[in-house]
């Protein structure tokens, strides 16, 4: 039988807690280490709507990327959206395990699992960890063909979960690239290391106007914007085959939600006045 120290056992080799950053907060958040687990639901964010997927299929653990208590807090009591969902979880006996950045700097983590569906080889870390060059955040690599920056944004918006904000991207839409970084989450603390890596192209989240204007008009890589959630939603399917295969003779049964929890719903596109 498979416990939830067990589980967390495997993540801890797949994900050292380590790697991850020092304002982070990852590993078990609630749960017995000796409680059974038959069934394991992974997600990236812990809302009300994957706990409700969570509970309605039945699951004993659930692992997702993005932490549920990121700051200190000193209650939780339920008339707060954290405080509901921890408590509906401890009352319903089904554990929470998270793994953030340390995930995105392990090897394979986040942005292998993002490059994977731009088809991107040779890869290697964006931001390498000091004295731990094979760990690092993001990934650079190679795409199997040249493509322009037009076809490449089409590529991601067919290969990317879609979100109602799709792709955006700047630069010539018939720049040639060859070259990629990748970096899943909020990506544009790497501005500086995707222009120093001399990357025809920079696909990431969560960018912001001034950054990436003055980026632009630096003559940096063309920018690919995706929304945050599409970045990290590929990893689970990743982290639930590594679940898998290191529990070696053991087995559980894995759920990977595809729920979109971007918080942005809808968007409107202007139509323009001929």
């Amino acid at each position: 039988m498979v416990t939830i120290g067990k589980v967390v056992r495997v993540f801890d080799e797949l994900y050292p807690p380590d790697l991850a950053e020092s304002w982070d907060a990852v590993g078990l958040v609630c749960g017995d280490p000796s409680t059974d687990v038959q069934k394991v639901y992974f997600c990236v964010d812990v809302v009300a709507a994957t706990v409700d997927e969570a509970l309605d299929w039945g699951a004993d653990l659930i692992v997702a990327h993005h932490p549920l208590l990121l700051r200190g807090v000193t209650a939780i009591p339920t008339t707060t959206p954290k405080g509901r969902t921890l408590h509906r979880l401890i009352r319903a006996g089904v554990g929470l395990f998270v793994a953030h950045t340390n995930a995105d700097s392990a090897l394979p983590g986040v942005s292998d699992a993002l490059a994977a569906r731009l088809d991107l080889q040779d890869l290697r870390p964006l931001s390498p960890r000091p004295k731990q060059p094979f760990h690092g955040i993001g990934r650079i690599g190679t795409l199997p063909t040249p493509l322009r920056l037009a076809r490449l944004a089409e590529l991601a918006a067919k290969a990317l979960p879609a979100t109602p904000g799709g792709i955006r991207y700047t630069g010539d839409p018939d720049r040639l690239v060859r070259t990629v970084a990748v970096s899943g989450g909020a990506g544009d603390s790497y501005l500086g290391d995707a222009t120093r890596a001399g990357v025809d192209a920079f696909l990431t989240a969560d960018l912001r106007h001034h950054p990436a204007s003055e980026h632009t008009e630096a003559g940096g890589p063309a920018l690919l914007d995706v929304a945050h959630w599409a970045t990290e939603q590929p990893w689970l399917v990743q982290a639930a085959t590594a679940l898998t295969t290191g529990l070696r003779n053991a087995t559980v049964e894995t759920f990977v939600s595809d729920l979109v929890t971007d918080p942005w719903t809808n968007a409107v596109v202007p139509v323009r006045q001929l």
